[in-house]
């Protein structure tokens, strides 16, 4: 037994460590032959993350390290922690499988799993393996290995899998004496990839024309189709707007608007084009340093614009530029590398091989960004260089002439004004004696009037002059129609966009001590961290060498990081559970070989984005009913075995779509400025010190997707907060996902959502006439849930109907209030109107209408 406390915590340690990650490469379990276990891959990051605070380079514990190979097999105090080839010689095995609760490793803790301990005998087994170019003190963590593309398992079901993906998914739940779920049903099957690939629920006519499809492919076409539909883009573009932290406003307390809606339809336009993502990486990074640059690649380049910008008085300069370069350097760690450089800022990581000067070097590539700081004697704008986007020639056309006619009204009144100013001593002298009760001069210029000229200052002045010139009915018309022509010209302005662009001149980078931009040290040059494959630049390493780096196919991390969160995306959770961090301290893949296979499988694609979509749409392993079971219940409640298919809530944007589609108020019309859908009242007029008071949009803008939703990011649109959306003001790469009594309100009370009930009425009337009450709570029912409904849903919704019709039969003046206020046709009865509306809203409050399942 061991004798040192200190290396009894070690064992502690190392056991725990096995308990969380020890399982996760027993993906193999059902190949005829045992897994090799790889030691920088499965053994040292368990070492790094749980043992070298105690047993590393500058502590140890018992005299034990595992940080170099002669000295962790030479063991410490008690001697070999470890008897290579011999588990059931192992100390370490012995007290992992000791019964005896004082003694078992880990203490305190539920003991090791079967496969866990399978795990670490199958390590000892196999020779306890260091291989000797595993230098000592270098942590190799398997995310920082280049994943090579691997075999797939057999299995014994060989009749289930539809592509490789099955496989792997199918072998572990095999090792786990698990078998998939059946198939989901055709209709559920259509509404689950309908909401994944486009965001929106089929419509009735497609729901049918699958169920009438009975060709082997019916279901494949369908994907196809899907992929190709332009509204695949706007829904795709809603995760990697959060990641890019988008937002139509500044940030900060101010919080005004900036113009960047072009930067969003970009990203919408290249999902579309299924843009290769290297390119699409390489076009976001840098694409202002492409060789002849295009307008859209330009404009791509506003990805790291996307930094908020405090625009206050007094704001310092410098200290805000460096803000958004540390915002630039953290998100692309995120986002491309899935690691939290970030805590490299101010000192050496403390759990990742990232050094301080590893941060600072990757600082350096976005340190010479051109901030454009503009001052205007109140504010300075850090929000950066804007480009002019290309207009049509008619708006060119009537904003030339408005500027034309504000240029003469101008003018006429600057001679005016030095007419009329001339006589201005005059009209003091003239007027009526200054006293309470005189004529109706205001109590402000009353007191200018009683000032010496000589004591006035330049601001009172200018009070005097201006009350006294708009005493002149000429000047007053001619002012107020100048500030008209103005209020007109801005409205037709020049659209533009944010865009990075360098200096001339390469600013020089230091390492800020402690994080300190006024405490400069060392000076760096533009590098990448030395754990990853070697960077390669051009003379003067920029951000175009970064870019091409981080899609170079030596990178081990962004293959996987974004193969990951397009798995999220269709199963709520990715293979790693903790997408922005694939470091030490993030979570184990729960199915690394999966992982791998997928990630070398998108870059030999070529990095085809729709291709790795139309892969995990068309597994068995997505197709499998949402149903759970008692059992999976118990063995596999979270679904980490993928042992049925995905179930969880929509996003927020999504949910809103959705009523809007099943209403039929679901506008097509994409791309452009933002719009301003119906909100509760007073939700700005106290945030900030700005006049951006929302101004709802008319006509089919009222009904446009979520996507194009203004963004401010200290007050985002209110459904969508409720429902778990980010503000933006930083890179989020996983929402949140919570259950509060705030989103049942938000579908009861939501202005959208009770005008797409009140839709959702008038479409039952006006498009069935005829029908029973019967068979449109079956229409209604299929429009909302893409099913039919059981025979007791149909019953209870028609019986709530005709209760409510009784009711508002008794009330007419209640139901003519309610037809009234939603301008229901006038040959609709409004008891009719307003008691399918009280349905409608049941529907739309349904968990499986906003479930995704």
């Amino acid at each position: 037994m061991f004798t040192s406390n200190g290396l009894r915590r070690f064992a502690v340690l190392l056991t725990v460590a096995l308990s969380i990650g020890g399982q996760a490469w027993g993906d193999d379990a059902a190949t005829a032959q045992p897994p090799r276990i790889d030691f920088a891959r499965d053994v040292q990051p368990i070492f790094a993350e749980h043992c070298l605070a105690c047993h590393g380079e500058k502590v140890q514990e018992a005299e034990f390290r595992v940080d170099d190979k002669q000295l962790f097999l030479r063991g410490g105090d008690s001697g070999n922690v470890v008897v290579p080839g011999q588990s059931g010689e192992s100390l370490l095995l012995a007290r992992i499988l000791s019964d005896d609760q004082g003694d078992r490793m880990p203490l305190d803790a539920d003991p090791l799993t079967a496969a866990q301990i399978a795990t670490i005998r199958a390590w000892i087994d196999q020779g306890a393996d260091w291989p000797d170019d595993a230098e000592a003190g270098t942590i190799r963590h398997w995310a920082f290995e280049k994943p090579i593309r691997p075999e797939l398992p057999s299995v014994h079901h060989q009749d289930w899998p539809l592509n490789p993906i099955d496989a792997f998914i199918l072998a572990k739940l095999e090792a786990d004496n698990l078998q998939p779920s059946p198939e989901a049903s055709k209709e559920q099957l259509l509404r689950r990839v309908s909401l994944d690939l486009i965001g929106l629920p089929p419509t009735i006519a497609e729901i049918d024309a699958f169920l009438a499809d009975d060709s082997p492919d019916a279901y494949e076409k369908v994907v196809d189709r899907l992929l190709a539909s332009p509204q695949y883009g706007e829904r795709w573009a809603l995760p990697w707007l959060d990641a890019a932290r988008f937002a139509d406003s500044n940030g900060y307390q101010r919080d005004g608007r900036r113009e960047a809606w072009s930067y969003r339809d970009w990203v919408i336009r290249a999902l579309n084009d299924n843009m290769p993502f290297d390119q699409f990486t390489i076009e976001q990074i840098a694409g202002d340093l492409l060789p002849e640059a295009t307008l859209p690649q330009r404009i791509a380049s506003g990805f790291h614009r996307n930094t908020m910008a405090n625009v206050e008085a007094g704001t310092d300069v410098e200290e805000q530029r460096v803000l958004s370069v540390f915002d630039r350097v953290n998100t692309t760690g995120t986002v491309w590398l899935g690691l939290t450089v970030q805590c490299a800022q101010c000192h050496d990581h403390k759990y990742d091989p990232i050094s301080q000067a590893d941060y600072y070097r990757l600082f350096a590539f976005f340190n010479n960004t051109e901030p454009e700081i503009e001052v205007d004697n109140r504010n300075r704008d850090f929000v950066g260089p804007k480009m002019e986007l290309p207009e049509p020639q008619q708006k060119t056309a009537q904003r030339r002439l408005v500027d034309a006619e504000w240029k003469a009204a101008n003018e006429s009144l600057k001679v005016l004004k030095s007419q009329l100013v001339k006589n201005l001593a005059a009209w003091e002298t003239d007027l009526p004696y200054l006293e309470e009760g005189g004529d109706k001069i205001p109590q402000n210029i009353r007191a200018i009037l009683n000032l010496a000229a000589e004591k006035r200052d330049s601001k009172q002045q200018k009070q005097l002059t201006e009350f006294y010139l708009r005493q002149f009915a000429s000047y007053q018309k001619l002012a107020d129609r100048q500030q008209e022509l103005k209020s007109r010209s801005e409205e037709l302005a020049v659209e533009t966009t944010l865009v990075m662009s360098e200096q001339d001149q390469p600013r020089m980078t230091h390492v800020f001590n402690r994080g300190n931009f006024l405490n400069p040290g060392e000076a760096v040059q533009p590098g990448t961290p030395s754990v990853l494959h070697p960077f390669t630049a051009s003379a003067e390493p920029n951000r175009l060498d970064l870019a091409r780096w981080l899609v170079d196919q030596d990178n081990p991390l962004v293959a996987r990081v974004t193969v990951n969160r397009f798995w999220a995306e269709f199963f709520g959770q990715g293979l790693v559970n903790t997408p922005e961090d694939f470091g030490t301290q993030g979570s184990r893949p729960t199915h690394p070989q999966l992982l791998d296979w997928l990630a070398t499988e998108f870059m030999d694609s070529g990095w085809n984005v729709k291709a790795m979509h139309r892969l995990i749409a068309t597994s068995a392993t997505y197709r499998q009913a949402s149903k759970i079971t008692p059992s999976l219940l118990e063995q596999d409640p979270y679904n980490r075995l993928y042992a049925r298919g995905p179930r969880f809530r929509m996003r927020a944007e999504l949910i809103r779509d959705n009523a809007l589609a099943v209403s039929g108020l679901l506008s097509d019309k994409m791309h452009g400025p933002p719009v301003f859908p119906q909100q509760p009242e007073g939700i700005w007029n106290h945030i900030g010190r700005t006049s951006n008071l929302w101004k709802t949009s008319t006509g089919e803008d009222l009904y446009r997707r979520g996507v194009y939703v203004y963004w401010r990011r200290t007050v985002p649109y209110p459904s969508f907060v409720n429902f778990d959306a980010p503000s933006r003001e930083a890179c989020v790469v996983q929402r949140s996902r919570s259950n509060t009594p705030l989103q049942a309100l938000t579908l009861m009370n939501d202005p959208v959502f009770v005008e797409a009930a009140a839709a959702l009425s008038r479409r039952l009337l006006t498009e069935h006439p005829e029908a029973s009450p019967t068979q449109r709570v079956n229409y209604a029912f299929r429009l909302a849930t893409g099913r039919r409904p059981h025979a007791a849903e149909t019953a209870i919704l028609t019986e709530r109907y005709e209760r409510e019709l009784a009711r508002y039969q008794q009330d007419t003046a209640a139901a003519e209030k309610i037809a009234d206020t939603w301008n229901a046709d006038e040959n609709i009865d409004p008891a009719e109107f307003a008691a399918w509306l009280h349905v409608a809203n049941i529907l739309l409050n349904l968990d499986e209408v906003i479930t995704k399942g």
